[in-house]
């Protein structure tokens, strides 16, 4: 009896959880921690645990939990560097098992003139003095630490090229090289961008803030507006879903003239760019989105050859999500769409009626679906601009 008491209780704290980024702790009786997990958004991460049919891992680990404890964090990049200090802390039963500690992901920074941040996997950490360099970590993706420093390089540059070899580096004409290629860049100024970095990975951005506040308010503002979409990245489901193909539609013209609509592709959590299409609108009237995606829509579902999408995405809000499913049904077109609106703080929009397990299914793939509205966008843009031939 205790135990369903106990289970009602992490079903409450889970309901409470914020729609925000932070970081999760599963603990046990003993109140030691069993997991640590990032979350775009806590409470649709953490709602996974309590649906049927998780992962084997995943039930075995939940078979054994006793408490649930989470920290709101102000940001995604908050929440990964936060995760990788608490798995540091705890190394928890559940984020090591079935993996060898080597395989996890560090950020090296060397005690140099001009270091720049290595990313090493835990096998090398060996060849690397705690007293010779600052080491970060641990970090559970290559791939998100690679995109991480980029856009902390966005804010901060640093240098990769070779010291003063009279010729720029591509980074430096992209504003990424503060110009160590050219001896543009004193140690001392190169140190600040370096330290600054060091704060930041050590989990200690108010401090950051308020130091760049007072010296340098551009770089405050800069870091404070970081563009966090790049990191997104599909969290896994815990449950089997069939959510297994999803697509996304956004429109672009110029002035109300020229006009193209952009389908993009995620199947199995990946983009899939072979089976992008782009549409140059013949029939909606000119600035009216609406029926320029209505007229994208149907386009797209006369191709009986192209896979079904399990569910659909729509740069808009619920006017643009209620017009497009009444006008579907009247084509006999029986579809899942959602809509997110930059406009509407990003909220998803769902079709009406829509099932409760579907929205949460959805929800959980928030990231996904953000991932899928930019990548859209820049299609659409980039076919209008091109006048592409992938017409369809």
């Amino acid at each position: 009896m205790k135990e369903i008491v106990d289970r009602k209780i992490i079903k409450e704290k889970v309901k409470k959880a914020p729609l925000k980024p932070g970081v999760y702790f599963w603990l046990d009786k003993k109140g030691e921690v069993l997991y640590v997990g990032r979350a775009t958004s806590l409470r649709s991460r953490l709602s996974q645990y309590l649906q049927k049919n998780l992962e084997r891992r995943i039930s075995e680990m939940m078979s054994q939990v006793f408490d649930l404890r989470f920290i709101e964090t102000d940001s995604l990049l908050q929440a990964i560097i936060t995760e990788a200090q608490e798995i540091k802390r705890y190394w928890p039963k559940y984020n090591v098992k079935d993996r060898d500690d080597r395989s996890f992901v560090y950020i090296v920074i060397l005690q140099e003139d001009y270091p720049h941040p290595i990313i090493i996997r835990g096998q090398d950490l060996k060849k690397f003095s705690p007293l010779k360099a600052d080491i970060f970590g641990p970090y559970q993706s290559y791939a998100l630490v690679k995109k991480f420093l980029r856009l902390i390089r966005s804010v901060f540059p640093y240098s990769t090229c070779r010291f003063n070899s009279g010729q720029a580096c591509f980074d430096y004409q992209i504003g990424l090289c503060p110009g160590v290629c050219l001896g543009k860049v004193t140690v001392e100024d190169y140190q600040k961008n370096i330290k600054n970095i060091k704060l930041l990975l050590k989990g200690e951005k108010k401090r950051l803030l308020t130091q760049l506040l007072r010296d340098n308010p551009e770089k405050a503002q800069a870091l404070k507006h970081l563009q966090e979409v790049s990191l997104l990245q599909r969290e896994d489901s815990l449950v089997k879903t069939r959510l297994n193909r999803l697509e996304g539609y956004d429109i672009s013209h110029h002035g109300g003239k020229e006009s193209y609509g952009a389908m993009v592709v995620m199947e199995e959590g990946r983009l899939n760019k072979s089976a992008y299409r782009l549409f140059k609108i013949r029939e909606a009237p000119a600035a009216d989105d609406e029926r320029a995606l209505l007229e994208v829509l149907l386009r797209r579902f006369n191709h009986s050859e192209w896979p079904l999408p399990n569910l659909i995405m729509i740069d808009g809000g619920r006017a643009q999500i209620s017009f497009l499913t009444r006008e579907l049904k009247k084509h006999n077109i029986e579809t899942s769409l959602v809509g997110i609106s930059k406009y509407g703080g990003d909220v998803l929009v769902f079709s009406q009626p829509s099932k409760k397990q579907q929205r949460e299914i959805a929800n959980s793939l928030k990231s996904s679906l953000l991932q899928l509205r930019e990548e859209a966008h820049r299609f659409a843009n980039y076919g209008r601009r091109r006048g592409s031939k992938l017409k369809f």
